[in-house]
């Protein structure tokens, strides 16, 4: 490293953004993951141990992959180069693996490479690392965004182990703040900056589990807002936080009323059939960093409960929406949650079956339990034919229409209606078919 060289590192790390002069460089300071780095897990002990094999970190942006490759830099005895998959070609990598060569023949000391953004290398460029993964000459760490199963080369996966960081919890972004206002060594300490508890609390709820999001606005508001002239302090209220992190705060708080009156205007507006007043609910909640999966639970729900057999289809709309919603995660999530939502808001409504099991849940509780009938009992469990198990049962694909009249329910109950089916949509085909059969 020559003069320059060293100046240039310097100048960066005194003016590289917040989020990145906050990163730890040590285990002990990483914020959240500990279902991969705790102190049990086989990562932390990989780790701490020095004795790491290839790996690939997947995650949302934000939640550590980059910090996670920084702190086994700073902790590994093997050198540790970096590139980003954006910018780096094939001629980066050669002379990567020329050094990592030369490394482990003269000194016997692996090299770690680490890869940033993986995915956006090609099918030839990852090859082009196989055969050195496979030998040893490298160990990779990959980071990257995208299901590393669709994006990553299956060979090169198959040497690595896949660990996947999740979403950040409010606290441990509330954590993250707390150090990057007070800490006088890696945060803005210095600057005599307080934050209101209100502002923290709000913008590690914006963040969304996105760390780098909050720390950038602390940064803002620290670097732009005015001392107060009475103390001498830089304040982060409301007002700042808002501004900095360029969204406005809606009253909804998670665990509260609001929280409660909205989700419970949301439900009603889709039992209305009132799609506008549904996809606005939605917003709301989605603005408010409302968890997608609680969201995409109440349409399942409101489809079954409100919609039935109205539009069976509903219920298969809002589970895809669930399953689709989870896997691709947000901004994309709303818009496949708004189309759940709207087709569950516009579907004929039917709670036939949310009525037909609550009222047969009370026969069951207060009414004596008759036997199952004997026609209907199993015959094939150990010598139950012997007892007459089944004797006399119909098999209805035996008739005309697959339908053949018997008794179904236990003594004393027949006739008992528990599902009505409705005139609405589908149902109305429902009626007209049990109708049919009971001529």
């Amino acid at each position: 490293m020559d003069l320059f060289d060293y100046m240039r590192e310097n100048t960066m790390e005194k003016e590289s953004p917040l989020a990145s002069r906050l990163r730890p460089s040590t285990l002990e300071e990483v914020v959240g993951q500990q279902h991969i780095i705790g102190k049990d897990k086989l990562l932390y002990r990989a780790i701490k141990a020095d004795k790491l094999g290839s790996v690939i970190f997947y995650g949302p942006p934000g939640t550590g992959k980059t910090t996670l490759a920084r702190v086994i830099a700073n902790t590994t005895s093997a050198d540790f180069r970096q590139i980003n998959a954006t910018v780096a070609g094939k001629k980066d990598m050669e002379e990567i693996v020329k050094e990592a060569k030369d490394s482990l023949g003269m000194y016997g000391k692996k090299t770690i490479l680490f890869v940033d953004e993986i995915h956006r290398f090609n099918k030839g460029q990852q090859d082009y690392l196989l055969p050195f993964v496979e030998d040893g000459t490298l160990i990779l760490i990959g980071a990257t965004t995208e299901n590393p199963y669709f994006e990553v080369n299956g060979a090169l996966l198959s040497r690595s182990r896949v660990f996947e960081l999740k979403t950040l919890e409010k606290d441990d972004i509330k954590e993250l703040i707390s150090r990057a206002v007070y800490d006088k060594e890696k945060g803005m300490g210095a600057y005599n900056a307080v934050i209101d508890p209100e502002a923290e609390d709000f913008l590690a709820d914006v963040a969304n589990g996105d760390a780098r999001a909050a720390l950038n606005a602390v940064e803002l508001g620290v670097m732009t807002t005015e001392r107060d002239p009475h103390d001498g302090k830089i304040h982060i209220n409301m007002e700042v936080a808002q501004e900095c992190i360029q969204k406005r705060a809606v009253r909804y708080d998670k665990n509260g009323d609001n929280h409660y009156d909205t989700i419970s205007a949301f439900i009603k507006s889709m039992r209305g059939s009132d799609p506008d007043a549904a996809v606005y609910y939605l917003a709301r909640m989605l603005y408010a960093g409302e968890d997608i999966k609680f969201i995409a639970r109440r349409i399942m729900i409101c489809a079954s409960e409100d919609v039935g057999n109205a539009d069976p289809q509903a219920l298969v709309v809002a589970v895809a929406a669930a399953q689709a919603a989870e896997r691709i995660g947000l901004p994309e999530a709303q818009i496949i949650l708004s189309q759940a939502v709207t087709y569950v808001a516009c579907a004929p409504k039917s709670n036939a079956a949310c009525v037909a099991v609550f009222e047969a849940q009370e026969a069951v509780r207060n009414k004596k339990t008759m036997p199952i009938p004997v026609h209907l009992q199993d015959s094939h469990y150990k010598g139950s034919a012997k007892l007459g198990h089944g004797q006399g049962y119909l098999y209805a694909h035996d008739y005309e229409n697959h339908y053949v009249k018997q008794q179904y329910l236990p003594d004393g109950m027949e006739g008992t209606e528990f599902y009505r089916p409705t005139e609405n949509g589908y149902e109305k085909k429902i009626r007209e078919h049990l109708s049919f059969l009971k001529k």
